[in-house]
C-alpha cells in the first residue's frame, strides 16, 4: 500500500499570508490617497479656469453693452455713415479700436485672454452692435514628464 503524503503548513505560513494581505491593503490605501489628492488638485485648477473664463465673459459683455450705448447715442446724433464712424471713433470706450465697421478689444484675467470684436450697426434700423468674434486664448505651461 502506498502512503499518502500530507502537505501541512506550519504556524509561520499564516503569519506570512497575513503580512502580505496587510502590505497589499496598505499599498491600495496609499494609492487611493494619492488619487484623491490629485483629483482635488485637478478640481481646484478646473474651478480656477472656470472662474477666470466667466469673469472674462462678464467683462466682455459689459464692454459690449457700453459700446452699444455709445453707438446708439452717436447713431441718433448723426445723419451719414461717414459722420457716424468718425464720431464713434472718438468716443469709443478705453481699450477699443475701430477698423472699418469693426470694433476690437481684449479682456485679460490671469493666464486667459479673451479677444473680442463687434460689428457696428449699418443704420438706425439695425439698432445694436453685434458680436463678430469672441475667442478665448489660454496660456499653458508645458510639463516635461520624462526628465
Amino acid at each position: 500500500m502506498q502512503q499518502k503524503s500530507k502537505l501541512s503548513f506550519g504556524p509561520g505560513a499564516a503569519s506570512i499570508i497575513l503580512i502580505v494581505v496587510i502590505l497589499s491593503m496598505s499599498i491600495l490605501g496609499l494609492l487611493t490617497y494619492m488619487m484623491t489628492r490629485n483629483d482635488l488638485s485637478l478640481s481646484e485648477r478646473s474651478a480656477g479656469v472656470t472662474e477666470e473664463t466667466y469673469t472674462l465673459n462678464a467683462r466682455s459683455e459689459k464692454s459690449l453693452a457700453s459700446l452699444d450705448a455709445v453707438s446708439a447715442k452717436v447713431l441718433s446724433e448723426t445723419d451719414s455713415r461717414e459722420e457716424y464712424l468718425t464720431k464713434i471713433a472718438g468716443q469709443l470706450p478705453s481699450g477699443m479700436t475701430l477698423e472699418g465697421d469693426t470694433v476690437s478689444w481684449t479682456e485679460e484675467e490671469g493666464k486667459h485672454t479673451l479677444n473680442c470684436s463687434a460689428v457696428l450697426p449699418a443704420d438706425s434700423e439695425d439698432g445694436h452692435v453685434m458680436w463678430k468674434t469672441h475667442r478665448l486664448v489660454v496660456e499653458m505651461e508645458m510639463v516635461n514628464l520624462w526628465n
